[in-house]
């Protein structure tokens, strides 16, 4: 297969034709680790990171493993009532008292996304060391100024009077057409005033631990031991069919904004960090076709990248 510089067009037209058959509005970036080749679609523009923030708490924890600062075998105690954020996987939906190691409690924070388990993480780590790390490494558009909790407050601050109205609508699944218009416009779903980062930052954060750059060799094989371990499979993994492609992400997903990051490789050795970030022009809570979509674009960029990579052999 042969790959021109109009192909790289094509290759755009096909993604935003993925995108619109949705229909969505869709950013994508994606990066051939080893190489550099890239193909991106919005790649720099900033996006809400939703659940994907978890991934620089991650690196962050991962890098304090190597300097020493905390322990991941380190048993972290909760009592029934401590440190409650909602959610509905992990600890956070878990009734009773409990103890685990630090990185098992990371593990709940990546696999299934548990808000609270994310939010004990945090308070080890701290976000100001998350974002110092984040400039440190290059990445200063990649920014999280709030964990779980305090996002879900500047939700209830911004809906105000009407945050028990909304809360009764979601939980009915009916939405009055005011409810959907401030859920919209709120702070937690608007890139400039939450955590943020940009589909280019994301995926090539992901590129730099794959390759063992930025942290030392054991916490970067730490983050990919996490991240390979999500549970879900409906976003980027179903652009995926074959069981000997292994796909390594984080989702995030709030209101209107859904997403996932993560790592494609392949049997061959070939290895493709993937953003894909969406918002939706109605709210969905379930929406398999965009769901979907993330794996469909996915596969598209890599297919590219994948082309690319056989007429430079060639």
């Amino acid at each position: 297969m042969t790959t021109t510089l109009r192909d790289l067009s094509t290759a755009h037209d096909a993604l935003l034709a993925a995108f619109a058959e949705v229909p969505v509005r869709g950013l994508i970036h994606a990066v051939d680790i080893d190489t550099g080749h890239e193909i991106g679609v919005g790649s720099d523009e900033s996006v809400v990171s939703a659940s994907v923030f978890k991934v620089p708490v991650l690196v962050e924890l991962c890098r304090q493993y190597s300097s020493g600062r905390i322990d991941p075998r380190a048993r972290i105690a909760l009592g029934a009532d401590e440190r409650r954020t909602d959610g509905s996987t992990g600890i956070s939906v878990m009734l009773d008292e409990l103890n685990l190691s630090v990185r098992d409690m990371s593990l709940l924070m990546m696999s299934v996304s548990d808000n609270r388990a994310t939010d004990v993480i945090t308070d080890l780590v701290g976000l100001d060391n998350v974002n110092a790390t984040m400039r440190e490494f290059g990445f200063d558009r990649t920014v999280v100024d709030y964990d779980c909790d305090m996002l879900f407050a500047t939700i209830m601050e911004d809906l105000g009077d009407a945050h028990a109205e909304g809360i009764a609508e979601l939980e009915h699944g009916e939405l009055t057409d005011d409810l959907k218009e401030r859920l919209r416009v709120l702070r937690a779903t608007t890139p400039e005033e939450t955590d943020r980062t940009t589909p280019r930052q994301i995926a090539e954060l992901l590129s730099a631990i794959w390759r063992d750059e930025l942290l030392d060799a054991d916490a970067a094989a730490e983050v990919r031991r996490v991240m390979g371990l999500q549970a879900w499979g409906h976003r980027l993994t179903a652009g995926f069919s074959d069981p000997a492609v292994r796909v390594s992400g984080k989702t995030g997903t709030l209101f209107y904004v859904r997403n996932e990051v993560g790592v494609v490789e392949f049997p061959t050795g070939e290895r493709f960090a993937v953003a894909v970030f969406l918002q939706e022009p109605t709210f969905e809570p379930r929406n398999p076709d965009a769901d979907r979509v993330i794996g469909t674009a996915a596969r598209l960029a890599v297919d590219y990248l994948r082309a690319s990579q056989s007429v430079d052999a060639g």
